[in-house]
């Protein structure tokens, strides 16, 4: 069986425990290819386990009448290889604690295109956007993909190129979309939502001041109107609503191919594009998920609800995100990813089996998070985090990285660690941190690219991994000069676009540098000063 034949093998897939779609696949294809009213951007293992099946709820329920477009200008080969040679179909396999494995066949996704300018694709993607029959778009590109800046302040080369050159040779994702909005105001400016479903917080603002900073420099430089500046700026015309998603989506895992095998499902083979994307015919996931929108549509949209998605004010979209963001899952995650990779483990869920790691995490959320984070009510954060440490994390199911995990942690600290330390400042007690502190160092460590136990590893892909492994060069394993460790971090530490303050000014520089030499001692000093505090 193959999953680009499954509406021929339909017995053959039911029999191998797939569910398949009740739909009529075929009308909403051709309706999604023709004029659709839900554009995605980054088509990867998130839209698949996620932001799909959500769509494909909808087409179940007729709330949803075209399949949605997916759009990238990341990986030239994400189109034709995940998507078009699977007629843009796949599975989801959602993996239970118990071992139980859930799969669905999901076709929901009606076409999918290479969005740079110039290309067959973009043309396509043009027409999309100045058709008025597209009500929003969702984006998942990472936190990294909004960034039009180096952490001097200085444009991305990149983007820098983008404002010279104007909307027809854009190539930053930022740019392309903001020449497609171009497109949609020459068209007749009908509005649009434009939905930031990254994992970071007040994602919204972030989307709308990148495109606003983009469309300025290009009415500077004579490409754009004013009008059309105001356009992207106005709430009522173009909006971004803020989000916080919420669904731990590992790379494809091999164990998981071979189950698919064993049911007789063939093109399941792994994927690494030469975009450096890792992808399949399926995507794995976990059981739990949590999407809240901001529900700020000005061309209309589908009655999300039916599909799980909670809509509400941006009030409590914020509490939600940062309640999940900055306390309950994605600080735990970035201190397991940079232990993990020290200690030399594999997977999430074996750090999980370690009594010390998990005493970390539960001191970073329930000491230190907790206090500080808002209520949302519509989610309880004590809930929220016992469900993370207690089922999600240990799920030896999730096949996740502490590598991948580890992923850009320069552009995911202010964030998951600045927030709650710039809550402390305000209350005057950053002196009651540990944890945190104790976390930036281990991160510090971690850019040596040495195991606790001496051996050379590859740092995780990261914007600044260079700029920072050049600052920290002059320390290894066994310096504990103190002098030399402040000169070598000091710049970094101070850098409050990593962290969101200068950490020496709100009284946690010394202290960081203070563990940080704990853990550079020397062979297992990592161990040791986990030891020591937790």
């Amino acid at each position: 069986m193959e999953i680009k034949q499954w509406q021929t093998q339909r017995r053959e897939f039911e029999a191998a425990g797939v569910i398949l779609p009740t739909f009529d696949v075929a009308t909403a294809k051709l309706a999604g290819k023709t004029a659709p009213t839900w554009l995605h951007f980054g088509g990867g293992n998130l839209y698949r386990a996620f932001h799909a099946v959500v769509a494909q709820d909808l087409l179940e329920q007729g709330e949803l009448k075209a399949g949605v477009v997916t759009c990238g200008a990341h990986d030239p080969e994400m189109a034709e290889k995940a998507y078009h040679h699977f007629n843009n179909d796949f599975l989801q396999v959602v993996m239970h604690s118990d071992g139980q494995l859930v799969t669905r066949l999901i076709a929901a996704t009606a076409h999918s295109v290479y969005t740079l300018p110039g290309t067959k694709g973009y043309a396509e993607a043009e027409g999309y956007f100045t058709n008025p029959a597209l009500q929003f778009i969702t984006v998942t590109i990472t936190e990294k993909g909004y960034a039009l800046t180096k952490a001097d302040g200085t444009y991305l080369s990149l983007v820098a190129e983008d404002i010279e050159q104007g909307p027809t040779k854009a190539r930053h994702t930022m740019s392309i979309i903001t020449a497609l909005l171009w497109a949609r105001f020459q068209a007749g400016a009908t509005p649009i939502a434009m939905v930031s479903t990254d994992n970071f917080s007040q994602n919204g603002k972030q989307f709308r001041q990148q495109i606003v900073t983009i469309a300025k420099a290009w009415q500077q430089q004579g490409f754009v109107t004013a009008d059309f500046v105001n356009y992207v700026s106005v709430e009522r015309q173009v909006s971004f609503p803020w989000s916080m998603i919420d669904r731990i989506t590992p790379n494809p895992s091999p164990e998981v191919a071979q189950y698919l095998k064993a049911k007789g499902i063939e093109d399941v083979e792994l994927i690494h594009t030469g975009g450096g994307t890792n992808i399949a015919g399926f995507a794995n996931t976990e059981v739990v998920h949590y999407l809240v929108i901001e529900d700020s549509f000005p061309n209309g949209r589908p009655d999300l609800g039916k599909a799980g998605v909670i809509l509400t004010d941006r009030e409590t979209v914020d509490k939600v995100d940062r309640m999940k963001v900055t306390t309950c899952l994605n600080p735990l995650h970035t201190a397991l990813a940079v232990a993990g990779c020290l200690l030399g483990y594999e997977r999430i869920s074996d750090e999980m089996k370690d009594s010390e790691l998990v005493k970390l995490i539960r001191h970073i959320g329930y000491e230190e998070g907790l206090p500080v984070v808002a209520d949302p009510k519509i989610l309880s954060p004590k809930q929220f985090i016992d469900e993370v440490v207690e089922q999600r994390l240990p799920n030896p199911f999730i096949p996740d990285k502490p590598q991948r995990i580890a992923c850009d942690t320069s552009q995911k600290i202010p964030i998951r660690f600045g927030e709650t330390i710039k809550s402390y400042v305000a209350l005057e007690r950053t002196q009651a941190l540990t944890f945190i502190p104790l976390a930036i160092a281990l991160w510090l460590r971690y850019l040596l690219g040495v195991t606790d136990e001496g051996q050379s590893f590859e740092p995780s892909p990261d914007p600044l991994l260079t700029e920072l492994q050049q600052q920290v060069g002059m320390l290894s394993v066994g310096v504990t000069d103190r002098a030399l460790i402040h000169e070598a971090v000091a710049p970094i530490l101070q850098n409050d676009r990593i962290f969101g303050c200068d950490l020496y000014k709100v009284g946690l520089g010394e202290r960081i540098e203070g563990y940080l030499k704990e853990v550079l001692a020397g062979p297992q000093a990592v161990r040791k000063t986990l030891q020591r505090y937790v």
